[in-house]
């Protein structure tokens, strides 16, 4: 299987980064193939362009190259931090570049009328590993865990996957070397049991 890993956090030294090495060591131990973009690194573009707003839109290189990649990756798999309640803007910039009409989904309408979406993505599961410094019980009773459901609903489910999974490990500031270590076998195991090894 080819899976997309994507990570968007700015420090190497990061838990997101500890994270996204287990991710990829286990799919390759699974014999999977990996297409990794560490966009900070990468120096990702997230700004969306007027011209790039057509389904039809002759897109800039790079941009075409994700969108290429995620249109055929059977796995999508997403590493970030919990920014006040959203994806780091740079990740969101690529959402708004790379999940596009025409490649994440299309509306389906009639007469000229916007219908309701159709996903065109291939892959079937897609699993978001986040981190947080906020408590469980605030992060979901309070705030209303906003990250579910930017990511189950306003991306993932429009693209039509419905095997979505995300994780949140926290609290990563006050977290002990026994923690992390615990969270990292935990994303490890997430990975097996939904990319399990390819015979």
């Amino acid at each position: 299987m080819q899976i997309s890993v994507i990570l968007a956090h700015p420090n190497e030294k990061s838990f997101n980064h500890a994270i996204a090495m287990t991710v990829i060591e286990t799919l390759e131990n699974n014999s999977h193939d990996i297409i990794f973009h560490d966009l900070y690194k990468e120096e990702f573009d997230p700004i969306l362009l007027t011209e790039e707003f057509s389904k039809d839109a002759e897109l800039p290189s790079a941009i075409q190259q994700h969108c290429n990649e995620l249109a055929n990756a059977d796995g999508i798999i997403i590493v970030h931090p919990n920014w006040s309640g959203q994806p780091p803007a740079i990740l969101k910039g690529w959402i708004d570049r790379v999940i596009k009409p025409g490649v994440g989904y299309e509306f389906e309408g009639e007469d000229g009328e916007i219908g309701f979406p159709r996903g065109l993505l291939k892959a079937k599961v897609a699993i978001v590993f986040n981190t947080s410094n906020t408590p469980t019980i605030v992060e979901q009773d309070v705030l209303g865990d906003t990250l579910e459901a930017i990511w189950k609903n306003y991306v993932f489910g429009l693209c039509g996957i419905k095997d979505f999974h995300r994780k949140m490990y926290n609290i990563v500031l006050t977290s002990t070397k026994e923690q992390r270590i615990a969270w990292l076998d935990d994303a490890k195991n997430t990975i097996n049991q939904k990319f399990p090894k390819n015979i």
